[in-house]
Protein backbone atom coordinates (compact mmCIF):
# COMPACT_ATOMS: atom_id res chain seq x y z
CA UNK A 1 0.00 0.00 0.00
CA UNK A 2 1.30 3.41 -1.11
CA UNK A 3 2.15 5.16 2.52
CA UNK A 4 1.93 9.21 2.18
CA UNK A 5 3.55 10.43 6.01
CA UNK A 6 1.31 12.31 7.65
CA UNK A 7 3.89 13.56 10.44
CA UNK A 8 4.85 16.93 9.26
CA UNK A 9 1.07 18.29 10.43
CA UNK A 10 0.50 21.85 11.95
CA UNK A 11 -1.70 20.00 14.75
CA UNK A 12 1.92 19.18 16.27
CA UNK A 13 3.16 22.19 18.69
CA UNK A 14 6.56 21.47 17.78
CA UNK A 15 5.72 21.79 13.56
CA UNK A 16 3.21 24.73 14.21
CA UNK A 17 6.09 26.25 16.22
CA UNK A 18 8.99 25.40 13.61
CA UNK A 19 6.80 26.66 10.59
CA UNK A 20 5.95 30.13 12.63
CA UNK A 21 9.66 30.92 13.17
CA UNK A 22 11.26 29.01 10.09
CA UNK A 23 13.29 26.11 11.69
CA UNK A 24 14.18 24.43 9.07
CA UNK A 25 16.10 21.85 10.71
CA UNK A 26 13.43 20.48 12.98
CA UNK A 27 10.74 20.08 9.62
CA UNK A 28 14.22 18.78 7.89
CA UNK A 29 14.58 16.05 10.32
CA UNK A 30 10.81 14.76 10.40
CA UNK A 31 11.00 14.82 6.78
CA UNK A 32 14.03 13.06 6.43
CA UNK A 33 12.87 10.28 9.16
CA UNK A 34 10.27 9.48 6.94
CA UNK A 35 11.59 8.65 4.01
CA UNK A 36 14.35 6.74 5.82
CA UNK A 37 10.89 4.83 7.51
CA UNK A 38 10.20 4.29 4.08
CA UNK A 39 7.33 6.28 2.70
CA UNK A 40 6.63 6.83 -0.67
CA UNK A 41 4.49 10.80 -0.33
CA UNK A 42 5.20 13.28 2.72
CA UNK A 43 1.94 15.55 3.16
CA UNK A 44 3.03 18.78 4.60
CA UNK A 45 -0.54 19.98 6.42
CA UNK A 46 -0.38 23.56 7.17
CA UNK A 47 -4.88 23.03 7.64
CA UNK A 48 -6.45 26.53 7.23
CA UNK A 49 -2.96 28.77 6.61
CA UNK A 50 -5.06 32.39 6.93
CA UNK A 51 -3.03 34.24 9.12
CA UNK A 52 0.63 32.48 6.69
CA UNK A 53 -0.42 31.24 3.39
CA UNK A 54 3.38 31.69 2.17
CA UNK A 55 4.36 29.45 4.96
CA UNK A 56 3.60 26.64 1.91
CA UNK A 57 6.25 27.68 -0.23
CA UNK A 58 8.56 27.64 2.38
CA UNK A 59 7.83 24.36 3.64
CA UNK A 60 8.08 22.43 0.29
CA UNK A 61 11.02 24.11 -0.67
CA UNK A 62 12.96 23.23 2.70
CA UNK A 63 11.66 19.55 2.74
CA UNK A 64 13.11 19.28 -0.52
CA UNK A 65 16.24 20.50 -0.08
CA UNK A 66 16.19 17.10 2.34
CA UNK A 67 14.38 14.59 -0.20
CA UNK A 68 13.42 13.95 -3.19
CA UNK A 69 10.53 12.21 -2.56
CA UNK A 70 6.78 13.39 -4.14
CA UNK A 71 4.86 15.83 -1.62
CA UNK A 72 1.46 16.03 -0.56
CA UNK A 73 0.59 19.69 -0.30
CA UNK A 74 -2.42 19.67 2.50
CA UNK A 75 -4.17 23.30 3.25
CA UNK A 76 -7.39 24.36 2.77
CA UNK A 77 -6.27 27.76 1.66
CA UNK A 78 -6.37 27.88 -2.15
CA UNK A 79 -3.46 30.84 -1.96
CA UNK A 80 -1.40 28.51 0.59
CA UNK A 81 -1.99 25.66 -2.07
CA UNK A 82 -0.89 27.48 -5.22
CA UNK A 83 1.90 29.08 -3.67
CA UNK A 84 3.54 25.27 -2.66
CA UNK A 85 2.25 23.61 -5.20
CA UNK A 86 4.17 25.86 -7.91
CA UNK A 87 7.38 25.67 -6.42
CA UNK A 88 7.72 21.18 -6.00
CA UNK A 89 10.51 19.52 -8.73
CA UNK A 90 8.24 16.18 -8.65
CA UNK A 91 4.39 16.18 -9.44
CA UNK A 92 2.68 16.41 -6.20
CA UNK A 93 -0.60 15.29 -4.78
CA UNK A 94 -3.13 18.26 -4.38
CA UNK A 95 -4.54 17.27 -0.82
CA UNK A 96 -7.67 18.15 -0.60
CA UNK A 97 -10.76 18.95 -2.61
CA UNK A 98 -14.30 18.46 -2.37
CA UNK A 99 -17.44 18.04 -3.78
CA UNK A 100 -18.07 21.74 -1.51
CA UNK A 101 -19.34 24.62 -3.78
CA UNK A 102 -15.81 26.96 -3.11
CA UNK A 103 -13.48 23.51 -3.37
CA UNK A 104 -14.65 23.20 -6.68
CA UNK A 105 -14.14 26.55 -7.78
CA UNK A 106 -11.07 26.92 -6.32
CA UNK A 107 -9.22 24.28 -5.37
CA UNK A 108 -9.99 21.84 -8.64
CA UNK A 109 -9.07 24.52 -11.05
CA UNK A 110 -5.51 24.57 -9.21
CA UNK A 111 -5.03 20.72 -9.67
CA UNK A 112 -6.27 21.24 -13.27
CA UNK A 113 -3.70 24.36 -14.20
CA UNK A 114 -0.95 22.66 -12.25
CA UNK A 115 -1.32 18.93 -13.32
CA UNK A 116 -1.31 17.68 -9.93
CA UNK A 117 -2.68 14.61 -8.96
CA UNK A 118 -5.71 15.42 -6.88
CA UNK A 119 -7.38 14.00 -3.15
CA UNK A 120 -10.96 14.08 -3.86
CA UNK A 121 -12.86 13.89 -0.36
CA UNK A 122 -16.90 13.14 -0.52
CA UNK A 123 -17.33 16.09 1.12
CA UNK A 124 -20.46 18.07 0.06
CA UNK A 125 -21.91 21.73 0.87
CA UNK A 126 -24.47 19.77 3.45
CA UNK A 127 -21.30 17.61 5.01
CA UNK A 128 -20.34 14.14 5.59
CA UNK A 129 -23.12 12.07 3.55
CA UNK A 130 -24.14 9.86 5.93
CA UNK A 131 -24.28 6.38 4.01
CA UNK A 132 -22.40 4.47 1.41
CA UNK A 133 -24.43 4.83 -1.39
CA UNK A 134 -24.69 8.94 -0.71
CA UNK A 135 -21.27 8.70 -0.60
CA UNK A 136 -21.02 7.12 -3.68
CA UNK A 137 -23.23 9.79 -5.76
CA UNK A 138 -21.47 12.47 -4.13
CA UNK A 139 -18.20 11.49 -5.30
CA UNK A 140 -19.06 10.27 -8.46
CA UNK A 141 -20.60 14.11 -9.32
CA UNK A 142 -17.24 15.63 -8.19
CA UNK A 143 -15.48 13.31 -10.62
CA UNK A 144 -17.09 14.11 -13.24
CA UNK A 145 -16.90 17.78 -12.37
CA UNK A 146 -13.43 17.10 -12.10
CA UNK A 147 -12.97 15.44 -15.48
CA UNK A 148 -14.78 18.27 -17.30
CA UNK A 149 -12.31 20.72 -15.72
CA UNK A 150 -9.32 18.30 -17.80
CA UNK A 151 -8.65 16.02 -14.64
CA UNK A 152 -7.99 12.40 -15.50
CA UNK A 153 -10.04 9.73 -12.97
CA UNK A 154 -6.97 8.17 -12.80
CA UNK A 155 -5.48 11.58 -11.07
CA UNK A 156 -7.72 11.40 -8.15
CA UNK A 157 -7.83 9.50 -5.13
CA UNK A 158 -10.90 9.46 -3.16
CA UNK A 159 -11.02 10.14 0.13
CA UNK A 160 -14.49 8.39 1.76
CA UNK A 161 -13.72 10.28 5.31
CA UNK A 162 -13.13 8.11 7.89
CA UNK A 163 -13.81 9.22 11.76
CA UNK A 164 -12.59 7.72 15.02
CA UNK A 165 -14.22 4.05 15.70
CA UNK A 166 -14.69 5.89 19.50
CA UNK A 167 -17.59 8.27 17.87
CA UNK A 168 -18.78 5.99 14.95
CA UNK A 169 -18.33 2.35 15.32
CA UNK A 170 -20.70 1.46 12.81
CA UNK A 171 -19.20 3.63 9.87
CA UNK A 172 -15.70 1.91 9.97
CA UNK A 173 -16.89 -1.26 8.50
CA UNK A 174 -18.64 1.08 6.43
CA UNK A 175 -16.11 2.85 4.93
CA UNK A 176 -14.28 -0.54 3.91
CA UNK A 177 -17.56 -1.65 1.96
CA UNK A 178 -17.13 1.89 0.23
CA UNK A 179 -13.59 0.99 -0.57
CA UNK A 180 -15.12 -2.58 -2.28
CA UNK A 181 -17.33 -0.93 -4.34
CA UNK A 182 -15.70 2.20 -5.41
CA UNK A 183 -13.34 0.73 -8.00
CA UNK A 184 -16.12 -1.07 -9.81
CA UNK A 185 -18.38 2.39 -9.43
CA UNK A 186 -15.71 4.58 -10.91
CA UNK A 187 -13.04 2.31 -13.08
CA UNK A 188 -9.65 3.71 -12.65
CA UNK A 189 -9.80 6.10 -9.06
CA UNK A 190 -7.71 5.42 -6.75
CA UNK A 191 -8.28 5.57 -2.48
CA UNK A 192 -7.02 6.97 0.29
CA UNK A 193 -7.63 8.40 3.62
CA UNK A 194 -6.30 9.60 6.70
CA UNK A 195 -5.80 6.41 8.64
CA UNK A 196 -5.09 7.60 12.03
CA UNK A 197 -8.70 9.21 11.79
CA UNK A 198 -9.51 5.91 13.18
CA UNK A 199 -8.44 5.94 16.66
CA UNK A 200 -8.82 10.09 17.44
CA UNK A 201 -10.48 10.36 21.09
CA UNK A 202 -8.47 6.58 21.91
CA UNK A 203 -6.00 6.95 24.78
CA UNK A 204 -2.52 7.66 22.85
CA UNK A 205 -0.92 4.05 23.91
CA UNK A 206 -4.04 2.56 22.18
CA UNK A 207 -4.04 4.10 19.02
CA UNK A 208 -1.25 2.06 17.55
CA UNK A 209 -2.98 -1.00 17.28
CA UNK A 210 -5.87 0.66 16.20
CA UNK A 211 -3.94 2.23 12.83
CA UNK A 212 -1.65 -1.07 11.92
CA UNK A 213 -5.02 -3.24 12.32
CA UNK A 214 -7.41 -1.11 9.94
CA UNK A 215 -4.61 -0.62 7.42
CA UNK A 216 -4.12 -4.01 7.01
CA UNK A 217 -8.08 -4.33 6.64
CA UNK A 218 -8.02 -1.77 4.40
CA UNK A 219 -5.45 -3.59 2.55
CA UNK A 220 -7.46 -6.39 2.16
CA UNK A 221 -10.10 -4.24 0.68
CA UNK A 222 -8.23 -2.83 -2.20
CA UNK A 223 -7.32 0.35 -0.11
CA UNK A 224 -4.54 1.94 -2.65
CA UNK A 225 -2.98 4.47 -0.17
CA UNK A 226 -3.30 5.90 3.44
CA UNK A 227 -2.43 8.92 5.10
CA UNK A 228 -0.26 7.38 8.18
CA UNK A 229 2.04 7.65 10.87
CA UNK A 230 4.96 6.91 8.68
CA UNK A 231 7.27 6.63 12.63
CA UNK A 232 4.81 3.78 13.52
CA UNK A 233 7.77 1.32 13.17
CA UNK A 234 5.30 -2.05 13.23
CA UNK A 235 2.79 -0.34 10.50
CA UNK A 236 5.95 0.54 8.05
CA UNK A 237 7.22 -3.40 9.09
CA UNK A 238 3.53 -4.42 8.02
CA UNK A 239 3.18 -2.89 4.97
CA UNK A 240 6.24 -4.70 3.81
CA UNK A 241 4.96 -7.68 4.37
CA UNK A 242 7.07 -8.80 7.29
CA UNK A 243 4.66 -9.69 9.47
CA UNK A 244 2.46 -12.79 7.81
CA UNK A 245 0.93 -14.10 10.76
CA UNK A 246 -0.51 -11.25 11.86
CA UNK A 247 -2.61 -10.19 8.59
CA UNK A 248 -3.15 -13.86 8.29
CA UNK A 249 -5.00 -13.81 11.66
CA UNK A 250 -6.55 -10.28 10.46
CA UNK A 251 -7.87 -11.65 7.70
CA UNK A 252 -8.67 -14.78 9.13
CA UNK A 253 -10.98 -13.06 12.09
CA UNK A 254 -12.76 -11.25 8.94
CA UNK A 255 -13.36 -14.27 7.05
CA UNK A 256 -15.77 -15.06 10.49
CA UNK A 257 -13.47 -17.47 12.04
CA UNK A 258 -13.16 -18.04 15.62
CA UNK A 259 -10.22 -17.51 16.91
CA UNK A 260 -9.34 -19.59 20.08
CA UNK A 261 -7.53 -16.35 22.47
CA UNK A 262 -5.58 -18.82 24.67
CA UNK A 263 -3.82 -20.47 21.75
CA UNK A 264 -2.28 -17.04 20.81
CA UNK A 265 0.66 -14.46 22.13
CA UNK A 266 -0.39 -11.48 23.87
CA UNK A 267 0.25 -9.35 20.97
CA UNK A 268 -1.85 -11.59 18.65
CA UNK A 269 -4.75 -11.69 20.72
CA UNK A 270 -4.73 -7.73 20.87
CA UNK A 271 -5.24 -7.89 17.21
CA UNK A 272 -7.66 -10.26 16.98
CA UNK A 273 -9.73 -8.04 19.52
CA UNK A 274 -9.08 -5.06 17.81
CA UNK A 275 -10.27 -6.75 14.67
CA UNK A 276 -13.43 -7.58 16.03
CA UNK A 277 -14.01 -4.38 17.38
CA UNK A 278 -13.47 -2.39 13.97
CA UNK A 279 -15.72 -5.12 12.69
CA UNK A 280 -18.55 -3.80 15.15
CA UNK A 281 -18.60 -7.44 16.44
CA UNK A 282 -17.75 -6.08 19.79
CA UNK A 283 -18.72 -2.99 21.65
CA UNK A 284 -15.87 -0.25 21.57
CA UNK A 285 -14.70 1.02 24.26
CA UNK A 286 -10.97 1.89 25.75
CA UNK A 287 -10.99 -0.62 27.33
CA UNK A 288 -11.59 -3.43 24.74
CA UNK A 289 -8.09 -5.03 25.00
CA UNK A 290 -8.72 -6.04 28.44
CA UNK A 291 -12.24 -7.56 27.93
Amino acid sequence: MIIIGENIHIISKAVSAAVKERNARAIQDLAVAQAEAGVDYIDLNLGPARKDPEAAEWLVNTVQAVTDLSLSVDTLNPAAMEAGIKVCRKRPLLNSASGRTDSKEKMLPLASKYGTGVVLSVLTDKGCPADIESRLESIMETITYANDLGILTGDIWVDPILLPVSADQKQVAEALEFIKILPEAVPGVKSTLGLSNISNGTPAELRGILNRTYMIMLGRAGQYSVIADALDKEMMSLNRGEMPDVVDLIYRVMDGEDIALSSLSAKLRDYVKTTRVLLGHTLYSHSWLED
